[in-house]
């Protein structure tokens, strides 16, 4: 380790890995210092269950927003794989259970599925039509997402050739998305099922003045200008692996188990300090780059963090591990193939609307939508070969309106109410219960793991839980000091966010990672011009 580099970069998930690798390929020193033992932050494999050779991704599951220009400059060698069923959602009609599968490969077994729910072809085209705002909207903004802030009104404008076009940006940038969702769709299911990708993580309805359930959707349906959520092969520790490597190789030196102790920011240079390996270090650098929240950085400088309602987290994951799939109720489908994509659980529309009024009210909702995905139907490498042959699968489960202040007080007792309420969930649309089909720990217990916003604060920093750090944003400037700028830049000099907390921040995207990177570069050439 040197007494002075030209960048630092505090924390070592994968954004941070993604500004480390564009940096130093360029000629800069890098060092990443990061708090836990292991590289790669919510972006990890773990083996979850000791007793079980099976490596889960324990915070982040599924890629989207990973673009494919950051792939092919750093070279990376992934592996995203397409899931046959997109999502499936099991109802109960005239006693009888089945489910709505809608497909990533025929198109005809989409239609087939909205019209046995609804009874009418008009659901089914007035579903393609409203997604196809979202696909008219990623068009025309994804490539901003590596480029400067633009203003606004400039983004509006891209949106000015056609009808289709203006009807995009007014339903997704102007007016709550539960105007257009209405307006297209009148089946219960089908307007929860669209609407649960404006909820996932964050505490919202559809008719919020915030637009905060805007934001959200966006973030879901945008990725790469088709919004379709690939499996990583290997887990979500492949793509933190492989940034590290090109990280390392690129010549960034990274430290673990550090504790920062104090951040001294002046004008042209800034100082680290903080203790490894029982000892105090200090080092002197150029350019900070923050990889964690403004509420942390608030603490480290010694200010008083101003948050705002919008930035509370709201999500509830359970990670599973399964000695077998269970059965369904609704024998339509097979599981594997109900199983392989998103599976909805008590997110109708009406059903999510009183489960945020009664969240909202200060109560554990009486039935806590969710949703469900097993890694395991579309890769199966990270099981060992012993459990592949057994048969074995994991199963995350993501809850909403499940907000942190819920958890704030008691965390313990009310963890363990939640646990139970998704687990029931789930298991009205099963024939056997999924209790029975996990595997068992050599102590007797199931494994199974709960994290609530309170553990992902604890474990990760996040603010109050919220997976995004803070409020989603939209993609352009809300601000006119915004325009021009990366969406990184903090009210101190050569000090800039790389991680979810920077504007267009969110997701595993390595997107604020490539713009902080941007940002340094950018002052480094300015100032060998003056």
């Amino acid at each position: 380790m040197k007494a002075c580099y030209d960048v630092v970069i505090l924390g070592a998930g994968h954004n941070g890995l993604v500004a480390a690798t564009y940096l130093a390929r360029a000629g800069l020193s890098v060092l990443m210092l990061e708090k836990n033992n292991y590289i790669g932050g919510a972006t990890t494999s773990q083996k979850v269950f000791p007793d079980y050779d099976a490596s889960l991704s324990r915070y982040s599951y599924l890629v989207s927003l990973f673009p494919e220009k950051i792939i092919r400059d750093l070279g990376l060698e992934l592996e995203l794989r397409r899931r046959t069923t997109g999502s499936f959602t099991p109802y109960e009609k005239n006693g009888h259970h089945d489910g709505l599968l809608l497909s990533n490969v025929s198109e005809e077994t989409s239609r087939e599925s909205i019209v046995r729910l609804t009874g009418s072809e008009r659901e089914w085209e007035q579903m393609k039509k409203f997604y196809g705002l979202s696909r008219v909207f990623a068009e025309k903004v994804w490539d901003s997402m590596l480029e400067p802030l633009v203003s606004k009104e400039e983004m509006r404008g891209r949106f000015q050739g056609d009808a289709t076009s203006q009807e995009a940006w007014r339903s997704l940038a102007e007016e709550p998305l539960g105007v257009s969702l209405e307006g297209y769709l009148d089946h219960d299911l089908l307007r929860g099922l669209v609407f649960t990708d404006a909820k996932i993580g964050v505490s919202t309805h559809p008719h919020d003045p915030t637009l905060l359930q805007n934001r959200c959707y966006l973030y879901h349906l945008i990725g790469n200008k088709t919004g379709e959520w690939k499996v990583p092969v290997g887990g979500m520790g492949a793509v933190a692996g492989k940034l590290e490597k090109a990280a390392r190789a690129a010549g960034a030196g990274m430290l673990t188990l550090v504790k920062l102790s104090a951040l001294e920011l002046g004008g042209k240079q800034h100082c680290v300090t903080f203790e490894h390996d029982g000892k105090t270090q200090r080092v002197d650098t150029t350019f900070l780059l923050v990889n964690f929240g403004r509420n942390v950085l608030s603490e480290l400088v010694g200010q008083t963090y101003e948050s705002d309602k919008t930035d509370e987290g709201s999500v509830f994951k359970i990670n599973l591990l399964l000695k077998r799939l269970p059965r369904l109720k609704a024998t339509h489908y097979p599981a594997d193939e109900a199983f392989r994509g998103t599976f909805h659980i008590d997110e109708g529309y009406a059903e999510m609307n009183l489960s945020y009024e009664q969240a909202l009210a200060g109560h554990l909702p009486d039935k806590l939508p969710s949703e469900v995905y097993c890694h395991t139907l579309t890769d199966d490498s990270i099981l060992s070969p012993e459990l592949r042959t057994e048969g074995f699968h994991t199963l995350t489960l993501f809850g909403i309106d499940t907000p942190w202040s819920l958890f704030a007080s008691d965390n313990k007792t009310v963890s363990q109410q939640a646990q139970r309420k998704f687990l029931d969930g789930i298991n009205h649309w099963l024939a056997e219960p999924l209790e029975e089909c996990l595997a068992v720990a050599r102590d007797g217990s199931l494994c199974l793991e709960s994290k609530s916003p309170v553990d992902i604060e604890d474990s990760l920093g996040l603010f109050h839980g919220n997976i995004f750090q803070s409020a989603p944003t939209f993609p352009f400037a809300t601000a006119a000091e915004q325009v021009g700028t990366w969406g990184v830049e903090t009210e101190f000099e050569n000090v800039f966010f790389c991680g979810s907390s920077a504007h267009r921040g969110g997701a595993v995207s390595g997107i604020p990672g490539h713009n902080a990177a941007q940002k340094v570069l950018q002052a480094i050439n300015r100032s060998s011009h003056e």
